[in-house]
């Protein structure tokens, strides 16, 4: 009797040592919040928010990426809580193609886009038949196409989305080169001007305030965001993620760190 009262209370001390383990990692889980974003500035801005985070007993994972969809399709598919790396148009493009049901919590900042250049000092030396590589997603594409026509390169259709298509003056001839967005700064030895995302300029130590030959305006409707899933936007994650993007720690640190090539909206 008293082995098998003993073996008894061994295994009920090895059920009850289980479900402890059990129920710590399932709260640790709950803890921790998954991130999507670009290396920079997005990932950068999220080292800021980490230490805030941890005060409410959540651990921040970041995971970047260097491309504009699997962000996207990764919090689709739940492998992401969030994510942060693009702007209010590019999000509804790809809810519209892929029927991904994503939306938005936080603004938190402009990445101006600017016109590049590693043989010309202005966009008045711009010649005849001159090569500019734009990123080929439609709504960067439209967006660069957009700042050319600003500057008096181009005409284009007044429409939101357009391409290389909807150009309807071209007194110089120019050659849009269609390129990947995270592709645009590496063709700049190939091309006469290059209209490159903020982000992709920082990763070359382009600064969009001192080395771009025109930029956007600080008005740009382009406000990179914190991006969830529709079903999760209420979530207690996203809700403490969405406080410390908006931060005045995190503003600060956009301020100081970006010398106004990144502009907080917060």
């Amino acid at each position: 009797m008293k082995l098998k009262k003993l073996l008894s209370l061994t295994l009920a001390g090895v059920i009850s040592a289980s479900l402890l383990v059990g129920c710590s990692n399932q709260s640790g889980e709950d803890k921790t919040i998954k991130v999507g974003a670009s290396p920079t500035p997005h990932a950068e801005i999220l080292e800021v928010a980490k230490p805030l985070l941890e005060k409410q007993g959540y651990s921040l994972e970041v995971v970047e990426f260097d491309d504009y969809v699997l962000p996207n399709t990764s919090l689709a598919e739940g492998d992401l809580d969030a994510n942060y790396f693009q702007h209010i148009p590019y999000l509804e493009q790809m809810n519209s193609e892929k029927d991904l049901k994503l939306t938005y919590t936080a603004k938190v900042h402009i990445e101006p886009m600017g016109i590049y250049s590693e043989k010309h000092k202005s966009l008045d030396e711009i010649k005849d038949g001159a090569k500019i590589a734009v990123p080929n997603d439609a709504t960067n594409e439209a967006r660069a196409l957009q700042l050319l026509a600003k500057n008096g390169i181009i005409e284009v259709a007044d429409k939101e989305l357009i391409t290389a298509k909807d150009i309807t003056k071209n007194p110089k001839n120019v050659e849009i080169v269609e390129v990947d967005a995270a592709s645009v700064p590496s063709s700049l030895a190939d091309v006469d001007f290059a209209v490159i995302n903020t982000n992709y300029a920082l990763n070359v130590n382009l600064n969009p305030t001192k080395d771009a030959l025109a930029i956007e305006s600080s008005d740009s409707p382009y406000v990179n965001i914190l991006a969830c899933r529709e079903d999760n936007k209420d979530s207690e994650k996203v809700k403490a993620l969405t406080e410390a993007l908006n931060s005045d720690e995190v503003k600060s640190f956009i301020e100081e760190k970006y010398d106004g090539s990144i502009v907080p909206t917060f």
